[in-house]
């Protein structure tokens, strides 16, 4: 048998399990240090992310041409740094957010068994879970997960989608159209901010683009000072889009080297960019490191929404950000979601195996 299935069988006890009985997390949760991130789970500073209103992106009325110009400067100056902001103007009300958010408390308090009908299969990313195990040494996050594909709609595994609650399927339906909506918005966005043609990313997605939803769930620990909900990674996306939960904070991000907390606005979606973004704008745009914290007070959920093309889709620097003063910085690759997944369980940053 080998390291990784000696690992599985060995973690008798689940996060839930080990988060009501209150128990110390084992030793594969406890977070020794990686080559990216402090040793320990340090101190966060809060800071005041850039809030963007996004609706100004889609008005076609002249009036409203200084309003864009200057949400465009924003949006430019918050993706060559930080690589994320805060979302408001999107088109959905606070009380649709809420019964989002409501969908995946409702899962989560569900019976283990009933869960279980929708558990992930080995080496699988689909269905309910924790991550896979592909390194003997893997540091384990302390989370559970509800990972879909939404996108094409004709890869949806139905089997997976849960029948309780009972209005789940269509009020993920209805987000996910609205999520890929904004998505839209936000690429012609981007690539106006750099001055280039509007359509210069979503070309190279292909007819088929990918988009995963992934519930987060992240119990109490006893030890947070100790145990991450998630370790520090960049995504493996193009871009992500995360509804948070509306009253527990646990997202931080790594900006000049300091752990900075994003802070909760429930009527705000949280937009960060993921790998393949800052391959395509050529190392322009920034894809944030990024971690969960857990607590020892409540659970927290949150909704990520990951879009991405088809793995045999070959994605690069655009041509028109390649120049004299700024080189080719990375080569053309396809499947970049595997090597992602790979270096983060390794602890490897996955950006750097394809710079040139």
């Amino acid at each position: 048998m080998s390291p990784v299935s000696d690992k599985q069988l060995f973690l008798s006890k689940s996060v839930e399990d080990l988060s009501i009985a209150g128990d110390q997390p084992p030793p594969e949760y406890i977070v020794k240090g990686c080559s990216y991130a402090p040793a320990y789970i340090s101190s966060c500073s809060s800071t005041s992310f850039p809030i963007i209103d996004i609706s100004l992106f889609s008005q076609s009325s002249p009036a409203d041409d200084d309003g864009e110009a200057q949400a465009l400067n924003i949006l430019r100056s918050a993706l060559t740094s930080s690589g994320c902001f805060q979302a408001v103007g999107h088109g959905m009300s606070s009380s649709f957010l809420d019964k989002v958010r409501e969908i995946a408390y409702e899962f989560f308090d569900l019976p283990i068994e009933e869960k279980q009908k929708y558990g992930r299969a080995p080496n699988e990313s689909e269905g309910y879970g924790s991550d896979v195990v592909v390194t003997e040494n893997q540091v384990l996050d302390w989370s559970h997960r509800l990972s879909l594909r939404v996108f094409p709609q004709h890869q949806r595994r139905f089997n997976l989608w849960p029948q309780q609650p009972t209005d789940f399927s269509d009020t993920l339906q209805e987000y996910a159209e609205k999520i890929k909506s904004i998505m839209d918005i936000l690429y012609k966005a981007m690539a106006k901010s750099l001055n280039v043609e509007e359509n210069s990313f979503s070309r190279q997605f292909g007819e088929r683009s990918l988009m995963q939803a992934r519930f987060n769930f992240y119990p109490k620990c006893s030890r947070p000072d100790l145990v991450l909900g998630v370790k520090p990674h960049t995504d493996r996306s193009r871009i992500t889009i995360l509804l948070q939960d509306n009253l527990v904070e646990g997202l931080q991000v790594l900006v000049n080297d300091n752990w900075v907390q994003v802070p909760v606005l429930p009527h705000a979606l949280v937009v960060n960019l993921g790998d393949q973004m800052q391959i395509m704008s050529n190392g322009i745009f920034k894809s944030p490191m990024h971690r969960v914290v857990t607590n020892t007070e409540r659970m927290r959920i949150s909704l990520a929404a990951f879009h991405e093309p088809e793995p045999e889709m070959e994605i690069g620097p655009v041509d028109a950000l390649v120049n004299e003063e700024r080189p080719r910085l990375y080569r053309n690759v396809n499947n970049y979601g595997a090597i992602n997944y790979e270096c983060y369980q390794k602890g490897i940053v996955a950006l750097e195996t394809v710079q040139i």
